[in-house]
């Protein structure tokens, strides 16, 4: 089967039409997507088959001439010894000062990206789906500081994610 469309249906399987947010879940406020453009690392995940068995897993956000923003997901699958791309588009449900998009990778289907918690200088995000089945962790460098790991752990715990479940995403190939 095409690589392409292998991808696709991966990140089909993840979004299946739901742009909603989990209840008592609120996006942040006071957002600027030019200052969220760029590269960003996984540095944790809820596991989905999308995204099994990847490690240096990386997001890519440029601005599209609509208003919209290109993503741009890779990571390294050890088992085939390549890496896997994904492209998709997203877009704001709503006021673009508030960290609320919907993501495609296989349209017309648009699933949450919702951001939570983000650092003020945009380092770090705390990223959740249309479910509690769903949440990154993300930073701007290839690890975070024990206690910005904590903090962000104590306030998905509290807002019903089960973090234990988290993969913890090795980061150790340089960019190709």
């Amino acid at each position: 089967m095409n690589k392409r469309i292998v991808l696709s249906l991966f990140a089909l399987s993840l979004f299946a039409g739901c742009v909603g947010i989990p209840d008592d879940v609120q996006p942040v406020g006071n957002f600027r997507i030019e200052r969220y453009l760029g590269k960003w690392y996984e540095i944790a995940r809820l596991d989905h088959s999308f995204e099994r068995g990847l490690s240096d897993v990386s997001a890519s956000y440029t601005l599209r001439p609509d208003g919209g923003v290109t993503v741009l997901n890779r990571g390294y699958d050890a088992a085939r010894e390549s890496w896997k791309s994904a492209e998709g588009v997203a877009y704001f449900t709503g006021d673009a000062d508030r960290g609320s998009l919907k993501v495609s990778f296989f349209r017309p289907f648009y699933g949450g990206y919702h951001i939570v918690a983000l650092d003020a200088d945009y380092r770090w995000s705390l990223v959740v789906g249309p479910s509690r089945d769903y949440l990154w962790i993300l930073a701007r460098e290839r690890r975070l500081p024990e206690d910005v790991k904590a903090m962000l752990l104590d306030k998905a715990a509290s807002q019903g994610f089960d973090t234990g479940k988290l993969i913890w995403v090795g980061q150790q190939r340089p960019d190709a």
